[in-house]
């Protein structure tokens, strides 16, 4: 059997690629087509732009554009995906025309970041809402640097990080400290001359904003001592953990603070002059200083055994947690709704808000750590660890850490801000000893 070639069709594009080259060729030359004009097409739509004002209703707002009947259908309409009552001052609402009509089109009301209710008119049905996600692209962001003073100022002041919305590097500082809050207290235990360097993940809105993120792996050097944290995901649900270069779990039975990033006001002491009654008596916790309705984390797994006043701690939770732990958090302003007396609670869930009631002199919270009815010094509790790597997941995780540590070795310690869209590869720089300078 013999197999006879395919016959070859050419487009009519291809066809005149070849005609142009075979007169090129006779001619010496390529004609000249000449350059076409710009063309400027004006806008279908034009748009009127608002914000909801203070105390203002989204039906006040569209009272000049549409009557009532009008407005009735396109409320009902919005309420579909979201309510009008819940609209925040600010919230942006676009109004859309098409061009040289007065009648609106559509409008689009922008209910958060991430989401824009669209309405648009129907001539038969009316009124039509669709929800629409803001689009998001990926990248990682490398970033290294060195502490001059605090680490806030180390993050939110670098010079390299000015193209950041100042929320997000908010952010990326809440993440390192949440990543490594069981190795280093960043309230206490900061020194000058620490250094810090991360791939960090995220997604980011049109506006440069983030919407989301994780750190990929991080590694954070205090007093000469370098500590790492690789994210794992097992089960491939989104609900990884991080781990040490070892494969160990960063976690601890218990966060080494139940407030993010604040400064200590007062420790642990036998004996100390108390602020209000001016008499010496022990102090079996750690005061924070925070703000007043500051979010308080409960530093364990356990169930509340006490939900409400305590005398001169004011409005006080008490959590038992297993192998005869209790912890005590006094002064709250407020409780976290849901949260009342025999509730289990996880480590980090919210279960109140800093203030300042009971004997208090200022908005801080009093926390107290106890072990079979003992008082124990928070800050000096030698804390169990958390499970590492299954072993099951081992090879997998290894593979997983090593493509993550060389993200880390790309970045010279302490070193300048990169971006690496998804699917790109990075500038392989030399990584440089810790405080080493980048010229």
């Amino acid at each position: 059997m013999s197999v006879r070639n395919p016959p070859i069709h050419l487009s009519r594009v291809a066809a005149a690629v070849l005609a142009a080259g075979a007169l090129s060729a006779c001619w010496g030359e390529v004609p000249d087509a000449g350059r076409l004009e710009v063309v400027s097409v004006p806008p279908a739509e034009r748009v009127e732009i608002f914000s909801l004002g203070r105390g203002e209703t989204f039906g006040e707002l569209l009272y000049p554009t549409l009557t009532p009947n009008d407005q009735a259908a396109l409320l009902l309409a919005f309420q579909e995906h979201a309510s009008p009552r819940r609209m925040r001052q600010g919230t942006e609402v676009t109004i859309r025309y098409l061009k040289d009509h007065e009648e609106v089109r559509g409008i689009d009301v922008a209910i958060s970041p991430d989401e824009t209710v669209r309405l648009d008119r129907d001539a038969l049905l009316g009124w039509r809402s669709e929800l629409i996600n803001t689009p998001v692209y990926v990248d990682t962001l490398f970033a290294a640097g060195e502490i001059e003073t605090v680490l806030w100022n180390a993050v939110v002041d670098n010079p390299l990080l000015d193209g950041l919305p100042f929320e997000d590097r908010n952010r990326l500082i809440d993440h390192l400290d949440r990543v490594f809050q069981w190795q280093v207290d960043f309230s206490r235990q900061i020194r000058v001359g620490d250094t810090y360097r991360f791939a960090f993940e995220r997604e980011v809105r049109p506006d440069g904003s983030m919407r989301a993120g994780r750190l990929l792996a991080a590694e954070f050097v205090n007093s000469g001592t370098p500590y790492h944290a690789v994210y794992f995901d097992p089960n491939g649900d989104g609900r990884g953990s991080y781990f040490d270069l070892e494969g160990r779990s960063v976690r601890r039975a218990f966060l080494l603070k139940p407030l993010a990033y604040r400064r200590i006001s007062s420790r642990y002491s036998p004996g100390r002059r108390h602020p209000i009654l001016n008499t010496i008596r022990a102090h079996r916790g750690v005061d924070y200083a925070a703000d007043a309705g500051t979010e308080i984390m409960a530093t364990s797994d356990g169930v509340v055994i006490h939900r409400g006043p305590k005398g001169s701690f004011g409005n006080t939770v008490e959590i038992r947690h297993p192998n005869g732990f209790v912890t005590r958090y006094a002064h709250l302003r407020a409780f976290r709704t849901g949260v009342n007396l025999g509730t289990r609670v996880k480590q980090s869930d919210v279960i109140g808000y800093v203030g300042m009631t009971g004997l208090a002199s200022g908005p801080h919270l009093h926390y107290e750590m106890m072990r079979g009815g003992s008082h124990m010094d928070p800050l000096s509790v030698d804390l169990p660890a958390g499970d590492p790597v299954p072993s099951d997941d081992m090879q997998r995780w290894r593979a997983e850490m090593t493509g993550r540590v060389a993200l880390l070795e790309t970045i010279p310690r302490p070193g300048p801000v990169r971006t690496l869209l998804v699917g790109t590869e990075p500038d392989r720089a030399p990584a440089q000893p810790a405080g080493g300078s980048q010229e």
